[in-house]
């Protein structure tokens, strides 16, 4: 049996994402793979943090120094969760607005109308 880890499951999802943003055509679909991109990227440096039989970086008097799990990937990756969905809900804001306008989500009919 294959052993995945955190790494190689993480760049399979950025892969998964990038292949739908290059291959479908609709706006709404579009987003939700870049979203799920930056799910595949989160994944992928928090597990860079990872360490077997880590330790929290809580240092305590009178216990013996062990491998201790890196805090500052899990700290910035929390912030890009928060920043990841409010630039994706601003841009299924943006795809409402397109649609109401042009009547469609198709990326070539949209780039068609507006060199009309």
């Amino acid at each position: 049996m294959i052993g995945f880890n955190g790494i190689t499951v993480g760049i399979i999802i950025i892969l998964l994402g990038l292949f739908g943003v290059l291959t479908k055509r609709n706006t709404i679909k579009i987003i939700m793979c870049l979203y799920v991109m930056n799910s595949g990227v989160i994944l992928f440096f928090v597990s860079l943090g990872y360490v077997v039989s880590g330790q929290a970086a809580i240092f305590d008097h009178g216990r013996t120094l062990l491998p201790m799990v890196d805090p500052l990937p899990q700290a910035v990756m929390l912030t890009s969760i928060v920043i990841g969905l409010v630039i994706t809900s601003l841009a299924l804001a943006l795809a409402l607005k397109i649609y109401e306008e042009y009547k469609t989500l198709d990326v070539k009919d949209l780039i068609n109308k507006q060199n009309d």
